[in-house]
């Protein structure tokens, strides 16, 4: 069977199956299989001991489980509250400040969490309740849960970044560093509209002081708020510069933030044996469904490469004689697309060893290739109407909000993040000053 036409009926079968509801991992490889033994024979098992001795002995892929866990612990034993608190009090009582330090707040916490789903669903349970209570424009309130919460995978230890290097061969370091810039940016656009936004239209989000008639808090209620606040937030900055610094592996570093994040919440008198257990058991939750996503997607994407799809995308690069640039914004355009179908695992491990050897070959730096990858990934799965993403943020949404709803809400945040790829295309050095700067 042509490259070709095997790549439009492994398509035509996700499409099918995804429809039918099936379970991803099971899908992708299963798939795989069928058709590797209808057009190769038996030898396409061979690809099943092989992936699974490549995926599940990774040690970069242990981190995983590591970073889940971390931010379950933060999150479970109320410090993810905490920084919520302490950012609103350092911002102050401005208009839309609680929707800004949502979004600084979310973001760290979708990067405790690194995976999008989990990460606006923690952050739509802390973070929402307050902002409509407080009298917040409801599309407001949700698109800055999304914005913030989807934002964890682009700012460190991010899972799919993670992914990324181990399946492309590439430093996590580096690739944390590079996002640094990007996350940074992001983060500044999105707090700019939401000021610009307020300050045109106030009926969007009222003056604190408008609404909250609690009694002021004392000094030490104060002190707790910023040190627990602020002591996750270090703990974070602890965890990338063990990375940045070699200290330590992602993996070790994974560690260092469980370790730091059970020491924490003994510390501020917060652990709890049910909080603990309760942690451990959405984390074995999160990290099976990972890891069956990865497992399938990688014997997919090994079945497909081993078929020469690899081949045939440079070729179709090379055939249509389009600028490099150019070849760069074709694969975004597919990235995107299959963003409306997939979540971010799958995106990037089926898209990422094909890619980024063609990015390669065109004299692109893979960690600038990676980088624009995930940012995509976050708009892809982010974008109506079947951005992955929007169903998360439907499940948290208050019963009489419908998609329609929850389109135009996310729609400007989605359009800033476009403004970040696209700045970040046109000027590399965005993505790479900071990692050249720091790693060499």
């Amino acid at each position: 069977m042509d490259i070709e036409l095997l790549t439009g009926v492994l398509l035509l079968c996700i499409l099918i199956f995804f429809a039918l509801g099936a379970a991803v991992g099971l899908a992708l490889g299963g798939i795989a299989m069928a058709i590797g033994y209808l057009t190769w024979g038996e030898g396409i098992f061979n690809v099943i001991p092989t992936t699974l001795e490549s995926t599940f002995f990774s040690f970069i892929l242990l981190a995983i489980p590591l970073y889940i866990y971390m931010g379950q612990l933060l999150t479970k034993s109320g410090i993810g509250d905490a920084m919520f608190n302490a950012s609103q009090l350092l911002i102050g009582k401005v208009r839309g400040s609680l929707a800004i330090s949502v979004i600084g707040v979310c973001s760290m916490i979708g990067a405790m969490v690194g995976i999008i789903g989990a990460g606006i669903m923690t952050s739509g349970s802390i973070a929402l309740r307050p902002m409509l209570d407080r009298g917040y424009n409801r599309r407001l309130a949700l698109g800055v849960i999304m914005a913030g919460g989807g934002l964890g995978i682009l700012i460190p230890p991010s899972i799919p970044m993670i992914m990324f290097a181990a399946a492309t061969q590439n430093s996590v370091g580096r690739m944390f560093l590079g996002a640094m810039m990007p996350a940074l940016l992001t983060i500044v656009l999105l707090i700019a509209y939401v000021v610009v936004s307020c300050w045109l239209n106030p009926s969007r989000a009222p003056k604190d002081e408008e609404q909250d008639d609690a009694p002021p808090r004392t000094t030490r209620q104060t002190f707790v708020i910023l040190r627990d606040g602020l002591s996750a937030l270090l703990l974070i900055f602890v965890v990338l510069g063990s990375i940045v610094s070699g200290i330590a592996t992602p993996t070790e570093s994974g560690a260092i933030g469980v370790f730091g994040a059970i020491l924490l919440a003994i510390l501020y008198k917060r652990f709890r044996p049910a909080m603990f257990q309760s942690a451990g058991l959405q984390t074995a939750t999160l990290v099976s469904v990972a890891m069956w996503i990865i497992f399938g997607a990688s014997v997919f994407s090994n079945f497909h490469l081993l078929m020469g799809v690899q081949s045939m995308v440079a070729d179709l690069a090379t055939s249509l004689n389009l600028p490099p640039i150019m070849i760069i914004i074709l694969f975004q355009v597919i990235m995107l697309l299959l963003g409306f179908i997939i979540d971010e695992f799958i995106i990037v491990l089926m898209c990422a060893p094909l890619f980024t050897p063609i990015a390669v070959s065109l004299g692109y730096d893979p960690i600038w290739f990676g980088v624009l990858m995930i940012l995509n990934i976050l708009i892809a799965v982010q974008t109506p109407p079947y951005g992955f993403a929007l169903f998360y943020l439907k499940g948290i949404a208050p019963p009489d909000v419908g998609m329609g709803e929850i389109y135009r809400s996310v729609t400007p945040f989605v359009a800033v993040n476009l403004v970040v790829l696209i700045l970040c295309m046109i000027f590399p050095e965005i993505v790479l000053w900071l990692p050249n700067k720091v790693m060499g």
